[in-house]
């Protein structure tokens, strides 16, 4: 088991409640990573669900939950023979703080699309992209030592106060252990790149509020592409669009979100 499985096991207690420990290795600057508690609360679903496919995800954020003991709370809402669909909550000591609505499926493992488009914009190859400096050892960012991403350079150039001034982020994602991609790193790669409102020329932390996202196929071994776009910044809020693309160039996630914009 690597450490992603282990840090989002689900055990189960009852019909409807589940146990997770929050893993410390999935912190960003204090919070744990949003990707990362989807990944832990489909475990919990899926295990309780009929089908094994997490297709559509839409979780409300309530508060930043910190490592430690947690639970997971399901009410089944619908059960067929297509899809089952259930209300899941993570709570910390008697408190809610992820408020999710999932829909499981059983996808076929590699069907032909009967349509399809190409990513809108094309990434560089793997070597001409790079990776972000690493963290300050004091800056609670350790998320990044379980990723390995490789980004588009226009695309960070807010790293060196030359942002594009477009909300856009580019990169080459996969887990820094080892570990094929499954519906669970997906959870985690739709959340995982800088919000597209630095690339605008905005910093700072920038919580997530909602955000919506489906499981289009299963993903082939090898590196993820991950595309992500913004439309409007505006009265303290931005939206963020991303694909994600397997390493045979399939569409297997995408995702929309709403976030406050960072101050900072």
């Amino acid at each position: 088991m690597t450490r992603f499985d282990e840090a989002t096991k689900a055990t189960r207690v009852d019909a409807t409640t589940y146990a997770v420990c929050l893993d410390d290795g999935y912190l960003i600057g204090g919070p744990l990573h949003g990707g990362y508690l989807m990944a832990t609360l489909l475990r919990a679903v899926v295990d309780a669900s009929p089908h094994p496919h997490p297709v559509s995800t839409s979780v409300q954020f309530l508060r930043s939950a910190r490592p430690g003991p947690a639970l997971v709370h399901l009410t089944p809402l619908k059960s067929g023979r297509t899809t089952t669909v259930t209300q899941a909550t993570l709570t910390q000591n008697g408190a809610p703080y992820l408020a999710a609505l999932i829909t499981t499926a059983t996808l076929a493992p590699d069907p032909t699309p009967s349509y399809t488009t190409p990513p809108a914009t094309p990434m560089p190859a793997l070597d001409d992209c790079v990776r972000l400096p690493d963290p300050k050892p004091d800056s609670q960012m350790n998320l990044n030592a379980q990723t390995d991403l490789r980004f588009d350079p226009p695309t960070v150039g807010w790293l060196t106060d030359t942002p594009t001034h477009h909300p856009e982020s580019r990169a080459y994602f996969r887990l820094a252990e080892p570990q094929d991609p499954d519906p669970y790193v997906l959870a985690l790669a739709v959340d995982a790149l800088p919000p597209v409102a630095f690339s605008a020329g905005l910093r700072g932390w920038a919580p997530t509020v909602e955000l919506t996202w489906h499981l289009r196929a299963l993903p082939a071994p090898g590196w993820l592409t991950i595309l992500a776009s913004g439309r409007l910044i505006s009265d303290d809020w931005f939206d963020e669009d991303v694909e994600v693309h397997d390493s045979t160039g399939r569409l297997v996630a995408q995702s929309r979100q709403l976030a406050r914009v960072g101050r900072g």
